[in-house]
């Protein structure tokens, strides 16, 4: 197992002694593994409207343009390679 450090202020660490009966390495532990599983969970989360935003942002891209073709600038540069 690693070891991370933490860093508390005085205050809070006068108060965690005096709660001296919790397992306060457990209480972090726990508490990392809930904040993982939240941003784990957060980011597989998709918002149906940024989606909807996404793909119409993508077709806007995708325009044909009337005075560039993709199959001409290939071409262009492989033959540049030969």
């Amino acid at each position: 197992m690693d070891v991370v450090s933490v860093r508390v202020d005085e205050k809070t660490r006068k108060k965690m002694r005096s709660l001296s009966h919790v397992n306060w390495s457990e209480v972090i532990r726990e508490a990392i593994r809930v904040k993982v599983l939240e941003e784990e969970t957060e980011e597989r989360r998709l918002d149906p409207s940024s989606l909807a935003d996404a793909a119409r942002l993508t077709d806007e891209l995708r325009r044909p343009s009337p005075s560039w073709s993709s199959v001409e600038e290939i071409r262009k540069w492989r033959d540049l390679r030969k």
